[in-house]
């Protein structure tokens, strides 16, 4: 297989996970399964609640606003992402995290915003960096480790203060870097361990642990390291990118964001190709702060092809 294809199974693949599990969000466990009991692809991108069948949610709007910064700006530029954040948050999205909302309309500018968010509310842990992780991922994976873990702190501290959030948005940053280089990222798990910070390696290690399962998790996957954890376990417990997706959705509570990462990574490992293909023909989303304009799969297939070209500017 191709890098495009895992690069574009990578961009697509988070949408197609946000979509199919958004009118899943806030559900119990196994009411997908329940649902579809056995594999319907031309069914299960159904809709629901405010959501039209394939219509994905703001996890995806800031992804492709951070992709957007990312080629418009050639590199980093961590104003002009916060700006785009703000842009769309005061834009009236139809679902934006109370963490998120905080941070951009709470009137300190980018460097301080979510600082004085954490210092205020002692919480700031929510999954809301990591589920539009997946473009920055894919952009920053050909400049190496260190830049793309490095990169994947700063863009997540825009929004969160948690070192949390930080270090588990660098975690799934490699893993999406690993998985474009055609490598296998769950076994690398234990040698990107010890890249993170030491205060935060407890909690990574029990999640991203082979014989951890969802149920043993003591927070709401809402939080970031249970998101990551339940994404990385339905990869290793599937052998099929539709598998791993139903697997997350299956999973109950934040579907959209969980089926997200998990389709960001799931996506890398198994191409385009491996998404079935009635997931992704309604694949659409609006996009508030960008003046009414929506984008649809063949979109977001030019928008992975331009993520992914071989060169990066200098960060």
């Amino acid at each position: 297989m191709d890098r495009e294809q895992r690069v574009t199974g990578a961009v697509v693949g988070s949408a197609v996970g946000d979509a199919l599990g958004a009118p899943f969000e806030f559900s119990r466990e196994r009411t997908f399964s329940a649902r579809f009991p056995q594999p319907d692809p031309d069914n299960e991108m159904c809709g629901g609640g405010s959501w039209e069948p394939g219509e994905a949610t703001d996890d995806t709007q800031m992804a492709v606003h951070l992709a957007e910064s990312l080629l418009e700006r050639d590199g980093l530029d961590l104003p002009d992402i916060f700006d785009r954040f703000q842009r769309w948050a005061t834009d009236d999205p139809m679902d934006i995290g109370l963490q998120t909302e905080s941070v951009l309309t709470n009137g300190h500018p980018w460097d301080l915003a979510a600082a004085f968010h954490f210092q205020t509310h002692h919480r700031a842990a929510g999954n809301g960096s990591l589920m539009r992780a997946t473009t920055s991922a894919v952009y920053f994976a050909r400049a190496g480790q260190h830049t793309t873990m490095d990169v994947a702190r700063r863009i997540a501290a825009l929004t969160h203060g948690d070192p949390a959030a930080w270090e588990g948005t660098a975690i799934f940053h490699e893993l999406v870097r690993i998985a474009l280089d055609g490598d296998d990222p769950l076994t690398a798990l234990p040698d990107i361990l010890p890249l993170i910070a030491p205060d935060q390696r407890e909690r990574y290690a029990v999640v991203l642990a082979p014989d951890w399962h969802p149920d043993q998790a003591t927070e709401f996957n809402g939080a970031v390291w249970p998101c990551l954890g339940s994404a990385v376990w339905a990869l290793r417990t599937t052998t099929t990118f539709d598998a791993a997706l139903r697997t997350a959705v299956d999973l109950g509570g934040d579907t959209d964001t969980v089926a997200a990462v998990t389709g960001g990574l799931a996506g890398a490992v198994y191409g385009l190709d491996a998404i079935p293909a009635p997931w992704t023909r309604p694949l659409h989303l609006l996009l508030p702060g960008s003046d009414g304009r929506e984008l649809d799969f063949a979109d977001l297939v030019k928008l992975a092809a331009r993520l992914g070209l071989d060169t990066l500017p200098d960060e």
